[in-house]
């Protein structure tokens, strides 16, 4: 990701979020099986947006899109989705299932949740899914204090992530027993393995939801709903812009 001139955006202080996109993320064989190996419950995540009120006139962004699944779920049901995403990779895959796929009311954007610049009036929605957690917890503020420019008044932040609703007294073990519930070594490329646990907790930014939700609410949003996962590693949310 090129740097701005001085005085634009992103300054060159700021993080290049391609950097930090984690390594599965620009590694051409993972892209390529993603779908297999992970699923968003895509169609789940339209009918909760349905719940809260999106329809055929409503406009989405899918920030951190990866190959599309969303994407490729909600447009049939809204008027336009600009899908962004910092990879290359992700961004190719993703514009060939839209070929295939033969929508027309989907832009598809290379660009991060720093760098993002959106055209047209503010949206109906913002989604994101296991993405933010790529960026440290100042640039996760700056993040959300995006997003909220990129709303309307009273639209709606649907996030998930991995997010840790446990004290940090307790991570040692909590690690080790999530650790413990996937095996050293892979049945299939697939299959996610501990390794995979070992690198994003060493490698990535997860946070804890009682900092996560605080940010929210300074960037102004709201959070109307928060529900965390039994083991203490997954939040999701609902936040309404103020």
């Amino acid at each position: 990701m090129s740097r701005a001139p001085d005085g634009a955006w992103p300054p060159a202080w700021a993080p290049d979020e391609l950097r930090h996109a984690g390594r599965e993320n620009v590694d051409a064989d993972h892209v390529a099986r993603y779908d297999q190996k992970e699923d968003a419950d895509a169609a789940a995540e339209v009918r909760r947006l349905g719940g809260l009120g999106l329809d055929a006139r409503s406009t989405v962004i899918d920030l951190g899109a990866g190959t599309g699944q969303f994407t490729l779920a909600v447009a049939p049901h809204c008027r336009s989705v600009v899908a962004v995403d910092v990879s290359p990779l992700m961004v190719q895959r993703l514009e060939a299932k839209l070929a295939a796929a033969g929508h027309d009311n989907v832009d598809v954007v290379q660009a991060g949740f720093l760098t993002y610049e959106h055209e047209g009036d503010p949206v109906d929605f913002v989604y994101s899914r296991w993405a933010l957690h790529h960026l440290g917890d100042a640039w996760k503020a700056m993040a959300l204090h995006r997003i909220r420019q990129l709303l309307r008044p009273g639209a709606v932040l649907r996030l998930l992530d991995v997010a840790y609703s446990f004290a940090p007294a307790e991570m040692s073990d909590r690690i080790e027993r999530w650790r413990s519930t996937l095996p050293v070594a892979a049945e299939t490329a697939d299959a996610w393995v501990r390794a995979d646990i070992d690198e994003h907790v060493r490698d990535e930014h997860s946070t804890f939801t009682w900092l996560l939700e605080p940010m929210m609410e300074r960037t102004g949003l709201r959070v109307e709903e928060a529900i965390y996962s039994a083991d203490g590693f997954f939040a999701e949310y609902v936040a309404r812009a103020v």
